[in-house]
């Protein structure tokens, strides 16, 4: 039998941690919780996740700081940020950093699970020209 995909879900909040495991777990995905970015990437190095889902503001190493040390790293972990930043510079920063889609806090349930589901279900070569068609796009709008 093949193991349902797994997903570490960063954020500082609780409520939201709840929230997402729940949601994913009935979808029958395995979740990885972490409150905090140093937490997340000791998380993804020895769990290896096959998607993360990165809140940006949060203590210790944000989520920039983990996008980062993932690029740095050569990573080729799947991330979605998931942030109450909105802003097109924002979105775009997540995407130079790596990240593979954005979804703005507050989200729906459902739209996160096609997301989610999407990420998993691309190849490496799909995902990172879909990332740069985005960034493109949000290029010509500044």
């Amino acid at each position: 039998m093949k193991r349902a995909p797994r997903v570490l879900i960063v954020d500082d909040e609780p409520d939201v941690l709840l929230l997402l495991r729940i949601e994913l777990e009935a979808e029958g995905y395995e979740t990885i919780l972490a409150a905090d970015g140093e937490t997340a990437l000791l998380r993804i190095a020895d769990e290896r996740p096959d998607v993360v889902l990165l809140d940006v503001m949060m203590p210790v190493v944000d989520g920039w700081g983990v996008l980062k040390r993932l690029a740095e790293s050569g990573s080729s972990t799947r991330v979605i940020v998931l942030s109450a930043k909105a802003s097109d510079s924002d979105v775009a920063h997540a995407l130079e950093l790596g990240a593979h889609e954005y979804v703005t806090k507050p989200f729906e349930a459902a739209a996160l699970l096609v997301t989610v589901a999407h990420v998993l279900s691309s190849s490496p070569d799909d995902l990172e020209g879909g990332r740069l068609r985005r960034l493109h796009q949000l290029a010509a709008h500044r």
